[in-house]
């Protein structure tokens, strides 16, 4: 999987002693996401895992939320990995479990997921800011592993940037994604029809699309009706 962009811990912003990192970006979106998921998680009880975590702000928020929820953070950087259990360890949160090494490319995301001692029927998935900083094959190995390991009524959650029928929805989006391209050529932002592709082959369904603050989007991507 694609180092990020801006690895946590080395963007000139504070590290504290125990390793917890912090993310301006938590603080400038971690409300209005919760207000995007809040409709289908809050009363609700389950397993949900947040891949890619990053410090683990945004998994120690929601769970204090939503307490009848188990929340799995997981990355693959070592340093978010240390600062995301130093975040759950200093916000005492017993529904937030230690987070998982999961690596994108690998639809099976990671060992504890195939022999039992991670989740395996998962209320929700949620990720923010991943599939426009990781080569395609994250996001595809992104929406297969949901697929793998989604109950019958959960949701797949996106956030991030996001392309609408090849346009992009803001100037800025589209600066954005020529600096992200112009540094490696396998990130971009993504077409939302690209990821509605993939989902197809899986079983899964776009069934909502939420407009959110700085020009983003929430997808929202479930299994497909029975007929």
């Amino acid at each position: 999987m694609a180092e990020y962009v801006v690895e946590f811990g080395k963007d000139g912003r504070n590290v504290e002693a125990d390793g917890r990192l912090d993310a301006a970006a938590f603080h400038r979106n971690h409300e209005a996401i919760w207000a995007a998921l809040a409709p289908f998680l809050d009363g609700r009880a389950g397993d949900v895992v947040e891949v890619g975590s990053g410090t683990g702000q945004h998994v120690v928020d929601f769970a204090s939320r939503c307490p009848d929820i188990t929340w799995w953070p997981s990355d693959l950087n070592e340093a978010h990995l240390k600062s995301i259990a130093a975040w759950t360890a200093h916000a005492r949160r017993d529904n937030v479990r230690p987070p998982l090494r999961i690596d994108l490319t690998d639809p099976a995301w990671c060992a504890q997921m195939q022999d039992g001692s991670g989740p395996t029927a998962l209320l929700a998935v949620f990720c923010a800011n991943v599939v426009h900083i990781a080569p395609w094959q994250v996001a595809e190995g992104l929406i297969e592993g949901a697929s793998n390991y989604l109950r019958p009524d959960g949701q797949l959650f996106i956030y991030g940037p996001f392309k609408r029928n090849g346009q992009h929805t803001a100037v800025s989006n589209a600066l954005f994604d020529t600096s992200l391209r112009s540094g490696n050529p396998d990130w971009g932002v993504r077409d939302v029809a690209e990821l509605e592709r993939v989902a197809a082959r899986v079983g899964l369904t776009l069934v909502d699309v939420v407009e959110m603050p700085a020009n983003n989007l929430l997808l929202s991507l479930a299994r497909q009706p029975v007929r």
